[in-house]
């Protein structure tokens, strides 16, 4: 079904998302053909710490389900894709607006359909650096998306 919705509706959906509503994440384009997506979020009350830098969770759960989408929607039907696992690393502390900028390259995909033809899972880690309005990296997220191409029936 995911398949279905147009990236448009994807991108309103997500932003009225109680988890991204409430923090403030707004996702602000996704390319027609899922290979970018463009998320940022203000600093506020909502998603701010004790020490007025933004929240860590709020800053992983912006860039939380976007390169499994991304694969998701540049595979052929028949592949399972989900989040297997993800670290980030908080360099600094986050204050104003935060961006993440996501790119699925055609050398990703290539290596997942190669790695995933006869059926075997594929781990593939993905990366993504939160930035401050002026460009410097605040947090370093690492995802690890799992796929597999479904046995045909």
């Amino acid at each position: 079904m995911a398949r279905k919705i147009s990236p448009r509706v994807f991108r309103w959906l997500f932003n009225l998302w109680p988890p991204y509503l409430g923090a403030g994440i707004r996702v602000r384009r996704i390319a027609p053909d899922w290979r970018e997506v463009e998320v940022e979020m203000p600093l506020r009350l909502t998603n701010r710490n004790y020490f007025g830098t933004h929240f860590g969770g709020s800053l992983y759960a912006m860039t939380d389900p976007f390169f499994a989408l991304m694969v998701l929607h540049n595979l052929p039907p028949g592949y399972t894709v989900w989040d297997k696992a993800a670290s980030i690393d908080f360099v600094a502390p986050g204050r104003g607006r935060m961006r993440a900028s996501f790119v699925l390259r055609q050398a990703a995909l290539d290596t997942i359909l190669r790695m995933t033809e006869g059926g075997d899972k594929h781990l593939h880690v993905f990366e993504v650096d939160v930035v401050d309005e002026e460009g410097l990296t605040v947090a370093r997220v690492e995802k690890v998306v799992y796929v597999r191409k479904r046995a045909a029936a």
